[in-house]
């Protein structure tokens, strides 16, 4: 059974509500408990909520995404949305511009997530 394209857009739109709101437990709770979570595609996925939900709880409070188009859906159970992420990487502010895909189960949980960008979208910010 395919999710509605209305559900899968809330879903994403919770996702960076989740970030807004600095609330690692309600951005876990988007997710399957079986889920994979690739950010960048390439490297060495999280799998499972619960190691999902340890990568969130130690990123969510300096990390802001801001939507840089709408989210767009698909007629299968995926949707994607392309975003910027103002973070702090070692100490330092940090803009990373990300395109995640996310696949979601007949549940409307998020199954798996793909984040694409490189080390070309990533920029070092001034220091405040």
């Amino acid at each position: 059974m395919a999710v509605s394209e209305e559900k899968m857009k809330s879903v994403l739109a919770a996702y960076i509500d989740g970030y807004a709101n600095s609330d690692p437990e309600a951005l876990a709770g988007l997710f399957a408990e079986d889920a994979v979570w690739e950010d960048p595609v390439g490297s060495t996925p999280l799998r499972g909520r619960q190691e999902i939900l340890a990568f969130i709880g130690s990123a969510t409070a300096d990390t802001y995404l801001t939507l840089d188009t709408e989210i767009r859906a698909s007629h299968g159970n995926e949707a994607a949305m392309a975003f910027t992420i103002d973070t702090v990487i070692e100490g330092k502010p940090t803009r990373i511009k990300a395109i995640d895909v996310m696949t979601l189960d007949d549940d409307g949980k998020i199954s798996s997530m793909r984040a694409y960008w490189g080390p070309s979208d990533v920029t070092e910010l001034p220091q405040n």
